[in-house]
């Protein structure tokens, strides 16, 4: 069986599709930043498989490298702010986040 580009999308939209789902069902804040690394990742498979079967080069592969430095950096500045609102309110929902601006 030889894999088409058809194949590589199915399954970047599925992991963007969960990722999506996580990130609207869930009131973890850690749920919620892995379903944002879903969403990521689902964007990186879909650049990849672009630049392999349609643009051909490195574009895909540097712009997907972007990606996964842009997730590090948001999976420090979340897992921080996770942290301060446990400091605070000793749980880590995010509904309770709301309540801050009082």
């Amino acid at each position: 069986m030889h894999l088409t580009l058809t194949h590589f999308l199915v399954v970047g939209a599925l992991l963007f599709a969960l990722g999506l789902v996580t990130v609207v069902t869930r009131r973890n804040a850690v749920g919620i930043l892995m379903g944002v690394e879903l969403i990521l990742n689902g964007t990186n498979v879909n650049l990849a498989a672009f630049n392999h079967y349609v643009v051909g080069g490195v574009s895909g592969q540097v712009f997907a490298l972007f990606v996964i430095v842009l997730a590090a950096a948001e999976a420090a500045v979340g897992l921080a702010i996770v942290l301060t609102i446990f400091q605070s309110f000793r749980s880590i929902d995010v509904r309770l986040a709301d309540t801050m601006r009082e």
